[in-house]
C-alpha cells in the first residue's frame, strides 16, 4: 500500500504570536523600546504595499494589538459608483459584497493581506526594519555618550594608522561602544602608542553625524588635566578647593592656579599630596609632563607674580589699558622667567589672561604714561588751535 503523503501548504498569513515574538527578541538584544520598532514596522508595512500599489497615498492604516497578537492592514476606500482610482475607491457592488449594507458615499476599510505584497516591496519592508534598528542603536550610543561630553574616558586601541598615525579606540560606557579616533593633532608629542593599549582621554563633543554618533576625543586638551585632578584630589571634588584657570602645552608643561575659600585648607598642598603622590600620579600618566601649581589671587599683581614661578618677581606694573603688565626680575632670573624658547611666560600669560612684559632689574624703565591722559593733552591741543583760530 503506497505511504499517504501530505503536501504541505505553504501560509502566506502573518503569524501575528510570531510577529510580536520577534519584536521582543529584537527589544531583548538590542534594548530597543518596542513602542519605536512597532512604529518603524507599520512604516515598512505602509512602504511595502505602496511600493506595489500605486495612488494610495495615505489610506492605508496597520493596526497592531500586541495584547490578541493580532496585526492587520486595512485599505480606507471611498464607495462610488464608477472607480476612477482603484487604490481609493471601490465600486458599491464590491462594497456590498464585503458589507451588504454599505451605500454610496460610505468610506469602508478593505483588509490587505501579506500575500499582497511582492518580492521587491518584502525587500523594502525589510529595509526599512533594518534601518529603524540601526538608528534606534545609534540613538542610544549618542545618549549615552552625550553625558560623558567634558569628561575622562577610558578606551582600548584597536587601530593605528601606519600612514597617518591616528589611532582608533573602542569606548565603552554602560553596555554601550563606540570607536573613536585620536588624530594626530590630538595627541601628545612623544607619546607611543600600541595595540590593545589602555589609554585616558578627554571627551570634547559629542555629534550627531550621518553614520552614527561622532565622540571627539583629545589627549591636549586642558581639561583632560583638571579632570585629573578631580579625580586624584579629593577636595577639588567636593569644591573645597577650586581650579581657577589651566594653561597647558601638552607633553611638556601645564600651570594651575588653584583656591580655597577655607583659611585653613593649603590649596596647593592638597593638590600635590602626602610626599607629592598626587601629583606624581597625574604625572606619570601623563608621561612626564611637569606640573606648576600656583595659588590663585584677585589681585592682578601678586596673581602675575606666582604665575612666573618658579622665577622670582621684583615688581609688577599693570598697564593702563588693563590687559598687560610690566614684571620686573632679577638679572639672574630672567631666562627662568622667561623660559626655555618663552614657555613659562607664555604659559603665564594663558593662565593669568594678561600680556606680560619681562624687564630685568638693570634695565631702565620707560615712564608709563596712561592712554586718559595723552587723550586729555590731544583735547586741550585741539582746543588751543580752536580758539586761535576764532581770535583771528
Amino acid at each position: 500500500m503506497a505511504k499517504r503523503t501530505t503536501k504541505k501548504v505553504n501560509n502566506t498569513e502573518l503569524d501575528g504570536q510570531e510577529f510580536f515574538a520577534a519584536i521582543a527578541q529584537i527589544e531583548q538584544e538590542k534594548g530597543i523600546k518596542p513602542g519605536y520598532m512597532m512604529e518603524k514596522i507599520t512604516q515598512a508595512l505602509v512602504s511595502a504595499y505602496r511600493r506595489d500599489h500605486e495612488g494610495v497615498g495615505d489610506n492605508l492604516m496597520v493596526e497592531a494589538n500586541p495584547e490578541t497578537n493580532s496585526v492587520r492592514m486595512f485599505l480606507k476606500k471611498d464607495v462610488v459608483e464608477v472607480v476612477d482610482n482603484p487604490g481609493t475607491e471601490i465600486s458599491l457592488e464590491e462594497a456590498r459584497a464585503a458589507l451588504p449594507r454599505a451605500q454610496l458615499g460610505d468610506v469602508v476599510r478593505i483588509e490587505v493581506k501579506p500575500k499582497s505584497f511582492g518580492r521587491i516591496a518584502a525587500q523594502t519592508a525589510r529595509q526599512v526594519i533594518i534601518q529603524g534598528i540601526r538608528e534606534a542603536e545609534q540613538g542610544m550610543v549618542y545618549d549615552e555618550f552625550c553625558g560623558k561630553e567634558h569628561e575622562l574616558i577610558t578606551g582600548s586601541v584597536t587601530r593605528i594608522d601606519p600612514r597617518t598615525g591616528s589611532v582608533t579606540l573602542r569606548l565603552h560606557s554602560g553596555s554601550e561602544f563606540t570607536d573613536a579616533y585620536l588624530g594626530t593633532n590630538e595627541q601628545v608629542k612623544g607619546e607611543v602608542y600600541v595595540e590593545g593599549q589602555r589609554l585616558k582621554v578627554y571627551v570634547v563633543e559629542v555629534r550627531k553625524a550621518t553614520k552614527g554618533p561622532q565622540v571627539l576625543i583629545s589627549r591636549t586638551h586642558p581639561g583632560l588635566v583638571k579632570r585629573m585632578f578631580e579625580m586624584e584630589v579629593p577636595e577639588i571634588y567636593d569644591g573645597t578647593v577650586e581650579i581657577r584657570s589651566i594653561a597647558r602645552e601638552a607633553g611638556s608643561r601645564t600651570k594651575l592656579a588653584v583656591w580655597s575659600a577655607d583659611p585653613n585648607v593649603d590649596a596647593i598642598g592638597a593638590c600635590v599630596g602626602p610626599r607629592g603622590q598626587r601629583v606624581n600620579t597625574i604625572v606619570e600618566e601623563l608621561k612626564g609632563e611637569k606640573m606648576d601649581i600656583i595659588k590663585y589671587s584677585e589681585d592682578p599683581a601678586q596673581y602675575i607674580a606666582a604665575a612666573l614661578a618658579p622665577a622670582d618677581v621684583i615688581s609688577v606694573e599693570p598697564l593702563p589699558d588693563g590687559k598687560s603688565c610690566r614684571v620686573v626680575v632679577p638679572d639672574d632670573q630672567l631666562s627662568l622667567a622667561i623660559g626655555k624658547e618663552g614657555q613659562n611666560a607664555r604659559l603665564a600669560a594663558k593662565l593669568t589672561g594678561y600680556k606680560i612684559d619681562i624687564k630685568p632689574a638693570s634695565a631702565p624703565l620707560e615712564p608709563i604714561v596712561a592712554e586718559e591722559d595723552s587723550l586729555f593733552e590731544q583735547e586741550e591741543v585741539q582746543e588751543e588751535a580752536q580758539s586761535q583760530e576764532t581770535e583771528d
